[in-house]
């Protein structure tokens, strides 16, 4: 299929008058008359041109395959146009179109169309496809974790399919073009709805009406869940799942085992000694003295899920473990299971929850979406991975690296790029009280704000090796006057921060991207160059800091805290602009 721009321009002119909407409503209407063959009277009824669309821009039901495709169009290469449609799929548009309980008059025509043309056919429609169509490169929308996440978000919705059919319809989420076909779909992708006893519930409604149940939940019903859904149970969880060798873990599998193996403990204590778990979920629905869970994704209590799956393998053909059915019943711990809550909401109970265990402040920013859209951006760029949640890396195959598109057997991890970003800020200060950044919201924006997204990643990889150079660098400058240069220890942050403003007012940086900031390796080049930019430049630069008059009479004495200050690099900067030439320069655009 090939639309052209004139094509687009053209029905546009045609239309406009009697049909409304913008240019790029028009690419879906010749997307629909050219991929199904339909007549313009009839294409028209199935585009939605203007707002109030709620993710959906057209629709269109095939009787002889009984698929009913929903549509979302972008005239662009770019898949990132797709992350404000699919959120308005899962947070109105799935609910509005398959299961709105109550009406919304404004919305756009388009929608009352599928919605008569899904009455009509219900009985004989067996798959729904959601296309996101565009001009770009569909394996690279498939391999955007911003998209990976908001498609299984959006996944998670099949059971509003379900419920509106009154029987299991496929659902299959695909990004397309019409110039470089699909990319991968995942068909037959099931709705995951478990069956879980919980013991002594309570409920309590929420600021906006999100609904929390309280009760005893078995880890046998935990287990079964992770079994099933593997690490996509897990994925609203902040960080990856710890080994068996760290210190809570242990002290679990030394529980474990003399309540299921020896006998020793009553399982019924388990609970008192456990902080419990919290679940999030699509629906939880009463049946009979049980529930039904829906899509469950569990936010925190990774740890205590994992070791028990792995003391379940290692002791699977023990006696006492075969034995121990009934004891497996009454081994239970207390769960918190949300429902009826948006995303966002759902964040701030991971983050709060998270908060009570021994877990690092920039471990609770792991998902936000800013740290998604970076992850993608290293992706795209350069074929890097980006570690945004602990110890993620370290647990990917070659082949896995390999299907995911990274080039790289190094990451670049979520603290240290953070330290990147402050240092060539000149934020001294910040860069000493690093907690912080991620503890004061207000901070955090400016560390990590959208701006990040445009700035050139190879100049932040040459920006963020320097500091695996800082010993040797800081080696350099002492070198050339041990006494003088005694003080270097304590300015390799203000060091590093005058490096980065070195690389990026360099005349020659686009060639240095080149060579160097493609990858994360630290080859002799590199740092031959760094250190050539450390003694030849920063080295003159920190001479005259420490001889300038605002800081001369502490030198004198000793004291060289105030290298560790932002008013120190701003004054090394005024130096290194008379001396150099060099203005403040940032990683963004």
């Amino acid at each position: 299929m090939a639309i052209t721009d004139r094509e687009i321009d053209q029905a546009f002119s045609d239309l406009k008058q009697s049909c409304g909407g913008v240019r790029n409503d028009y690419f879906g209407l010749l997307y629909l008359e050219e991929e199904f063959n339909l007549c313009r009277d009839r294409a028209v009824t199935q585009v939605a041109f203007g707002n109030n669309d709620y993710g959906i821009d057209g629709f269109h039901f095939d009787p002889e395959r009984r698929n009913l495709y929903l549509f979302q169009f972008k005239w662009s290469e770019s898949h990132g146009g797709f992350k404000d449609s699919y959120q308005r799929l899962i947070d109105a548009g799935m609910e509005r179109i398959f299961g709105a309980a109550n009406q919304d008059q404004h919305a756009n025509d388009m929608l009352g169309q599928l919605k008569g043309c899904m009455l009509e056919n219900e009985a004989v429609v067996d798959r729904v496809y959601v296309q996101f169509v565009f001009n770009g490169d569909p394996i690279e929308a498939d391999r955007s974790q911003v998209l990976d996440k908001l498609r299984e978000d959006l996944e998670n919705k099949k059971y509003l399919i379900d419920g509106r059919f009154g029987r299991p319809v496929t659902l299959v989420v695909e990004h397309r073009s019409p110039r470089k076909g699909r990319g991968g779909s995942k068909p037959g992708r099931k709705t995951h709805a478990y069956p879980v006893t919980l013991e002594e519930t309570l409920r309590h409604a929420g600021p906006a009406g999100e609904q929390m149940t309280v009760g005893f939940i078995r880890l046998d019903d935990l287990q079964a869940m992770h079994r099933e859904m593997g690490q996509r149970f897990f994925e609203r969880n902040i960080r990856a799942a710890l080994p068996d060798t760290e210190a809570v873990n242990r002290s679990l599998g030394r529980s474990l085992k003399k309540i299921l193996l020896d006998g020793q403990e009553d399982p019924a204590g388990f609970a008192f000694n456990h902080n419990g778990v919290t679940l999030a979920a699509e629906a939880l629905r009463a049946v009979g003295d049980s529930y039904t869970i829906t899509e469950p994704r569990l936010l925190n209590g990774a740890q205590t899920v994992t070791t028990y799956t792995r003391f379940l393998e290692a002791n699977a053909g023990h006696p006492g473990l075969r034995d121990a059915g009934d004891v497996r019943e009454r081994l239970r711990v207390m769960c918190r299971i949300i429902t009826r809550a948006s995303d966002d909401y759902v964040t701030t109970v991971t983050v709060n929850n998270n908060r009570q265990n021994p877990v690092e402040p920039w471990n609770l920013r792991a998902n936000d979406m800013i740290q998604l859209q970076l992850h993608d951006k290293f992706h795209d760029d350069l074929g890097i991975y980006y570690e945004r949640q602990e110890r993620a890396f370290e647990g990917l195959s070659d082949e896995e690296l390999e299907v995911q598109g990274f080039d790289t057997h190094r990451a670049i991890e979520l603290t240290r790029l953070t330290r990147t970003f402050l240092a060539s800020e000149g934020e001294i200060d910040k860069m000493g009280h690093f907690r912080q950044v991620f503890e004061d919201d207000r901070i955090y924006e400016q560390v990590f704000g959208e701006n990040r997204l445009r700035a050139d990643s190879r100049h932040i990889v040459l920006c963020y090796k320097v500091q695996f150079r800082l010993n040797k660098l800081v080696n350099a400058i002492v070198e050339k006057g041990a006494n003088k240069y005694a003080y270097m220890q304590r300015a390799r942050n203000l060091l590093w921060a005058l490096l980065c403003q070195g690389i990026l007012n360099d005349a020659e940086l686009e060639k240095r991207a080149d060579q160097f900031g493609q990858d994360l390796s630290l080859s002799a080049q590199y740092t031959e160059w760094l250190s050539n930019l450390a003694t030849t430049k920063v080295r003159f630069v920190l001479s005259d800091l420490v001889a300038d008059k605002a800081y001369a009479e502490k030198a004198a004495e000793g004291n060289f805290s105030f290298m560790r200050t932002n008013a120190a690099f701003k004054r090394a900067m005024d130096i290194a602009h008379r001396r150099w030439k060099w203005v403040v320069k940032r990683l963004n655009k």
